[in-house]
């Protein structure tokens, strides 16, 4: 049965909440901040290091990946990620060939994010059972994300762990870490970012990797089987759930050779929110004004209509259609749109740097008004 969605600004997002991460089972940010003695213990790891000196160490925590100068020529940045609960949607489809991709996009897009270059990639596979043919298509997605990435994988780990995982003999886990290299000279944490900045977006491919223990709550609460076919999808519910999160390696390069880019956002978890995570001890004390969006896929405009999900928890939870940005001075905007659109990336003048309301970011477009307090969205009138 095919399901017509429409896709009017706001329609399916409702006004009235719903379902919440919170509902489902996902941390709030408050509960989040409990991670906070573990990062701090882990602060204390910089002296141990025989090649980082700890003076190096600044104090600024790099907001997408970790930045270790090397020597006065090299640094290194390293991050960790997994693909999340979009696992089970792949296990209850029977399907691996992506997965592997996201494994790579949610590594290597926020490597790029601090100026550097992805160079490889290791990755922990953890299954019930070994099958054969799980394993090879889950490393050819792996390999096709590196493709992408241009990365090598040299090396990861394969671990058996019935017991460990969930009653399904398919049950699997899939986490990756991903290093690059830059000068210490092309790092980004924002230091350069100023008012009046030009703040670009560019197109997801749909929901990546975030958000899905939320989406699949919504359809689950209303009897929609993965199998179902959407006619605004054109595919099915699954289908569209498991499109490969894009992988923004070529993008950053382009965008880094050609302008001056003051600051990169993967937009994951949190949304926009995620602009915040350029640091506030660098650069000027900033807020972001979102004037502009392009049209929100169809498959957000559903999550929020099944679940009854309010805008202000549609755009915290996902991208809502835009999974990078850039903020570039005011005078290379329009350079910065047209890199996109050359590979094939829908790409927004989404609004402008601002020094009005540091730290928060509003949203006034096309009938969405919501503005950040901390890690969540509020609405505005």
């Amino acid at each position: 049965m095919a399901h017509t969605v429409r896709v009017g600004a706001t329609q399916g997002l409702s006004r009235e909440p719903s379902l919440s991460y919170r509902d489902v089972g996902v941390a709030s940010s408050d509960e989040m901040r409990s991670f906070g003695s573990a990062i701090e213990l882990f602060k204390s790891t910089r002296n141990f290091s025989r090649l980082v000196a700890p003076d190096s160490l600044h104090g600024v925590a790099e907001p997408y990946a970790s930045v270790l100068p090397l020597s006065a020529d090299l640094s290194l940045a390293i991050a960790t990620d997994g693909v999340g609960t979009k696992i089970l949607v792949a296990e209850e489809l029977h399907r691996y060939d992506t997965v592997g991709i996201d494994c790579v996009a949610m590594n290597a897009n926020d490597i790029i994010c601090v100026g550097a270059e992805p160079i490889a990639m290791v990755d922990y596979m953890a299954v019930k059972a070994a099958d054969t043919e799980q394993l090879k298509d889950l490393a050819e997605g792996l390999v096709e994300g590196a493709r992408q990435a241009h990365v090598s994988i040299p090396g990861g780990e394969t671990a058996q762990v019935g017991e460990m995982l969930a009653d399904s003999e398919d049950a699997f886990d899939l986490v990756g870490t991903c290093v690059g290299t830059m000068a210490p000279k092309a790092e980004i944490v924002g230091q350069s970012i100023r008012a009046g900045d030009a703040l670009i977006g560019y197109a997801s491919t749909g929901i990546h990797s975030n958000g899905l223990t939320l989406a699949r709550r919504a359809f689950r609460s209303k009897g929609w089987p993965l199998e179902r076919y959407v006619e605004d999808f054109g595919r099915t519910l699954g289908e569209e759930l498991l499109a490969p999160t894009r992988i923004y390696v070529d993008l950053a390069q382009d965008l880094r050779r050609a302008l001056d880019v003051h600051a990169f956002a993967h937009i994951t978890s949190d949304g926009f929110i995620n602009l915040n995570r350029v640091p506030p001890e660098v650069g000027e004390r900033v807020g972001f004004e979102i004037t502009d969006l392009p049209s929100i896929p169809p498959v957000f405009h559903l999550i929020g209509e099944l679940g009854e999900i309010p805008a202000a928890e549609m755009f915290r939870v996902f991208n809502m259609g835009v999974g990078f940005c850039a903020v570039v001075p005011e005078a290379e905007a329009e350079r910065a749109l047209a890199i996109g659109t050359a590979q094939g990336i829908e790409s927004t003048r989404l609004g402008s740097v601002t020094t009005e309301c540091p730290g928060e970011v509003t949203i006034h477009a096309n009938g969405v008004h919501l503005r950040s307090e901390g890690k969540r969205f509020v609405p505005i009138g």
